[in-house]
């Protein structure tokens, strides 16, 4: 033991390799975030300007705001029998009413165990749907008939509109950095404050190689991680505009660097926000199901999905024995999912791979104080490049599962003062697992966590951090250094994202989310 922690020393210390060529950080030894004196956080950066991005963002609201609590409107009893017409006539009732102040109502479920056989649906702004309580004296939901997700927030489909020449701005930056809450366009005439922008650049074959994602092959066949010139995008709100220097609301996620791009297919584009379904939740009951059969690839019973929504939740939800309990989907963002609770006593065979508790597609997702309990699957998983800015905040995970962004390049991921005493975290490259999954996260933090293991594995480009979390630090993990920090003991702040959430906005955002 203590000639692992003598190489971590040693790894703190040392110079970073090479993130961007000769221009890479040699750390001062400063931690790379530090709570001044006044109360604000400073941050240490790369050369280039990467730093541990603000995850303040997270959540309904965009962090920091109190989760509604809306009248009821409808109640329903269970029957007896198959309940989810009526549950779901009810509330479609509610769906009908006008919107007062952004809600129209909850549909209250009353004590007792109701059982449903078809899916439920929230498709109409402003409405909940309510238990009486997650405990087996509250409201309880039996899933039965077919396989089906049993309570799914969705709006209508997602339309930007057409884009053409004019609405489409070079960015002129040789490099914007993570964490950036700026960037330099050609022309910012016609761009107001307020605007909405969709920041992209396209997933070039240099990039790719660069990434070294192209030369996977598995039983003799390449695996394509990503298509080249596929678009990686970021939907981001003007700020304010200083000439032709754009200031965003929320902060980008991955760099975009102009060696891997050919002039000006860096761009924004001007749009209008897409319609998306927002103010609904779920709250304070219990969903219960058969215990899963088969494999991932065969189909078993969901809790929940969000998707084409925003400014949603789940609170006070208990799962019992669904498979991949909550997926939050590519058209969601700024979702919170607060004391959602899933146990398994079983799960799928291999095949495939495992299935995901909490499931993250979208972007801006808060997990607060959740928890699953079982083995044989990955506690919180992210997929692909639509995942950004998430955060898993003080939330327990009982078993020999593990915390693992999936596949395709997610970026910035914060798993901050989390518990997995025989778990796993890994933000690594699963290379030709799959389809070539291959690099699966950039720009993620480790935060103040406790793990049985850790694997920390920095992609070419970028930086996984892994600061005051106590396990077993994998030898994949310890090829560079100044990622690593304070490890085996907390560090100060206790909670990054709660620290990020009081700079930003108050103790009073803290109060809203009951810290």
């Amino acid at each position: 033991m203590k000639q692992i922690l003598t190489l971590l020393t040693v790894l703190v210390l040392a110079p970073l390799a090479a993130l961007h060529g000769a221009n890479a950080l040699k750390p001062s030894g400063k931690p790379w975030v530090t709570v001044g004196g006044d109360g604000k956080l400073s941050y240490q950066s790369t050369s280039n300007g990467d730093r541990i991005l603000d995850f303040s963002h997270a959540g309904y609201g965009g962090g920091g705001v109190r989760l509604p609590v809306v009248p009821v409107r409808k109640e329903v009893a269970p029957s007896g029998g198959d309940d989810s017409a009526s549950i779901q006539a009810a509330i479609d009732a509610v769906a009908a009413l006008p919107l007062t102040d952004g809600f129209r109502g909850a549909v209250l479920l009353k004590p007792g165990i109701f059982h449903s056989a078809k899916p439920l649906t929230i498709s109409n702004d402003g409405v909940v749907l309510r238990g009486a309580g997650a405990g087996k004296d509250g409201t309880v939901i039996e899933m039965t008939g077919d396989p089906h997700v049993c309570v799914t927030l969705t709006g209508e489909r997602l339309r930007f509109p057409k884009e053409d020449a004019a609405a489409s701005i070079p960015i002129t930056d040789d490099y914007v950095p993570s964490g950036a809450l700026s960037f330099t366009v050609k022309d910012a005439t016609g761009l107001l404050a307020g605007d909405t922008l969709l920041i992209r650049r396209p997933a070039t074959a240099k990039w790719i190689h660069y990434m070294g994602m192209d030369t996977l092959v598995r039983n003799g066949k390449p695996q394509t991680w990503m298509k080249a010139d596929s678009l990686i995008t970021a939907e981001r709100t003007i700020q304010a505009i200083q000439g032709n220097r754009i200031m965003l609301s929320v902060p980008l996620t991955d760099a975009i660097d102009a060696r891997f791009l050919a002039p000006g297919s860096a761009v924004a584009v001007k749009t209008t926000v897409p319609r998306r379904l927002v103010n609904c939740g779920v709250e304070s009951l219990r969903i219960n199901s058969p215990p899963p059969s088969g494999t991932l690839a065969e189909k078993n019973n969901s809790a929940a999905a969000l998707d084409r929504c925003e400014d949603c939740w789940l609170k006070d939800i208990a799962m019992h024995d669904t498979l991949e309990n909550v997926r939050v989907l590519a058209g969601a963002r700024r979702i919170t999912l607060e004391g959602v609770h899933a146990v398994h006593t079983a799960t799928v065979a291999k095949g495939a791979g495992y299935p995901a508790d909490f499931l993250i597609i979208g972007s801006q997702v808060l997990l607060n104080r959740c928890s699953s309990a079982g083995d044989g699957s990955f506690y919180v998983g992210t997929l692909n490049t639509s995942a950004t800015l998430n955060v898993a905040l003080n939330c327990q995970f009982r078993g020999t599962g593990s915390i693992q962004p999936h596949m395709h390049w997610s970026t910035g991921l914060l798993i901050d003062s989390c518990q997995l005493p025989d778990g796993r975290i890994e933000f690594i490259n699963r290379n030709t697992a799959g389809s070539g999954h291959g690099w699966a996260i950039g720009w993620a933090v480790a935060w103040n966590c406790t793990a049985k293991t850790l694997d920390v594995q920095q992609p070419p480009g970028a930086i996984n951090w892994c600061i005051g979390c106590t396990g077993k630090l994998k030898e994949s993990s310890a090829s560079t250094g100044p990622w690593l920090s304070s490890p085996g003991a907390r560090t100060l702040p206790s909670s990054l994202y709660l620290a990020q959430l009081q700079d930003r906005l108050g103790k009073s955002a803290l109060t809203n989310i009951g810290y």
